[in-house]
């Protein structure tokens, strides 16, 4: 079976096959097999070096592999021009660095980048994108702020609202939830959602493929939930169907208990007892008996 017709009956644009990733002489994955389900949310989790991360950036072909090879419609992104790579594939990184003193609607204006020529400059589409993004963003107030002089979390959303300006059908988010307060975490990922959701006339909505660092926020808004340790994948598919004690316990290493959401009804993961030593335990002082002194 050749890699395109793989890729086309498996719904998936973008797939990793035999994927190995390093780093120098350090391998951080090894032979992965990844098929990303189209118009859907993947979420990928793991504990800290797992793999994670250099797994997303290999996807954006920010990293070239070692072994295998990343897929775009069934052709290695080695060979595919990179102005079409960026006009399908969106990629948020997890440290992005912006220009010095650049202000938030031009970075914003940089996701727009792949859409133009050198005869097609800015056009009311590309207005339209921009005003969008930072719409769904919630930084339309800060248009003409500095991005060096924002918080870590309004920084973080207008990278956000620069990786949607680009209107790419497929979205790489690396911890998007990085920096935010728990009500702007949840917005984003409430967004994250939203993109991928059919449209109102049955069009398909946007693959994306994001980096949590929340199992219990992967859980609930995953619709499919890639569960990687030491650069392999342990475990992938719906999170109610993989989400148990027992991989929790084989990934992170966490006792725990698996209860239902009581919002989403999706698993929720609760630690269990922390593990304490018995020199620092509490001492039970012990009561006296009547007519004897302690």
């Amino acid at each position: 079976m050749s890699p395109s017709t793989d890729a086309a009956q498996t719904g998936s644009r973008l797939a990793a096959r035999a994927l190995t990733l390093a780093y120098e002489d350090r391998t951080v994955v090894h032979e992965l097999d990844l098929a990303v389900p189209d118009g859907q949310v993947t979420v990928i989790v793991g504990p800290n070096a797992c793999g994670k991360s250099t797994t997303l950036r290999a996807l954006g072909r920010l990293l070239k592999p070692r072994g295998g090879a990343v897929l775009l419609d069934g052709t290695e992104l080695a060979r595919i021009p990179t102005r079409r790579i960026a006009r399908s594939i969106g990629l948020l990184p997890q440290t992005p660095v912006a220009p010095e003193a650049i202000i938030v609607s031009d970075l914003v204006a940089r996701g727009r980048q792949p859409h133009q020529s050198w005869w097609q400059q800015w056009s009311d589409a590309d207005e339209r994108a921009v005003t969008d993004a930072m719409a769904r963003t919630d930084v339309t107030a800060l248009a003409d702020r500095p991005v060096d002089e924002l918080s870590g979390g309004q920084r973080q959303r207008v990278w956000i609202a620069m990786a949607l300006a680009q209107e790419t059908d497929l979205l790489l988010l690396d911890e998007p939830t990085t920096y935010l307060d728990i009500a702007h975490q949840v917005e984003v990922l409430d967004l994250v959602r939203q993109l991928a959701s059919p449209a109102a006339d049955g069009t398909r909505g946007r693959t994306v493929v994001t980096v949590l660092h929340d199992l219990n926020q992967a859980a609930r808004y995953a619709d499919h939930l890639v569960a990687m340790k030491e650069g392999r994948i342990v475990a992938e598919g719906r999170p109610e169907d993989i989400v148990t004690a027992g991989l929790v316990r084989e990934v992170f290493g966490l006792a725990a208990v698996i209860v239902p959401d009581p919002v989403t009804g999706s698993p929720l993961v609760v630690p269990g007892a922390p593990w304490t030593s018995s020199a620092t335990a509490p001492t039970q002082t012990p009561h006296p008996t009547p007519g004897k002194a302690l």
